[in-house]
């Protein structure tokens, strides 16, 4: 799952995904007040968009150069608040305390000694701000399309729940059924959603 591997999913079809926000995100997010977001993973921009047009000023960040030239061509009404930016948060990590949402939807984020990629998500949460993190229940089959996919060798939700507590407050950790649709070729019916604040 390298850039290339991105390039081509988004590269093989005009769009991949619906075009609307992550349901989870909808839910969880909207009654958070308008500041600073990341949006980890942002493919073609959905939940970029909508939190923008919420007032917030958004850093949206993928692998793949494709995905963020289809985001950004459809930008249309988010008055410049967001910055499309190109980078790989497993090998750099954000800007720590920067974030008032870090949104973290369906992003493969794999296991690494020390948890080093988790840890820069984590600390780019400002003091008092949320975590997002959502994806699709181990349960479910074929995830990300690939039958030999291991979740595995993925962090869970429940599992950064444990590594917050108790200096977090662990506002939601369930799985909970899909409201929406799954992606076109896949069998996706439930989410697991992590929603932790950040102590001021």
């Amino acid at each position: 799952m390298n850039t290339a591997h991105w390039d081509a999913m988004y590269g093989g079809s005009d769009q991949v995904f619906s075009g609307n926000p992550n349901a989870v995100l909808v839910a969880e997010a909207a009654g958070l007040p308008p500041g600073r977001a990341l949006d980890a993973g942002c493919g073609e921009g959905a939940d970029a968009r909508w939190l923008a047009r919420r007032g917030w000023r958004v850093t949206a960040v993928d692998v793949s150069g494709v995905a963020l030239r289809r985001a950004a061509a459809a930008a249309t009404g988010t008055g410049g608040r967001v910055t499309w930016t190109r980078a790989d948060l497993m090998a750099a990590p954000p800007p720590a305390g920067a974030y008032d949402l870090v949104s973290v939807h369906y992003f493969p984020l794999r296991r690494r000694p020390g948890h080093a990629a988790l840890r820069g998500l984590l600390d780019a949460v400002a003091p008092g701000g949320t975590l997002l993190f959502a994806t699709h229940a181990p349960a479910d089959p074929d995830r990300h399309g690939d039958p030999g996919f291991d979740p595995a060798g993925y962090y869970q939700p429940g599992e950064i729940a444990e590594l917050l507590a108790p200096a977090w407050d662990i506002l939601l950790d369930e799985t909970r059924p899909r409201t929406t649709p799954p992606p076109a070729g896949t069998h996706h019916t439930h989410d697991t959603v992590l929603k932790a604040r950040r102590p001021r």
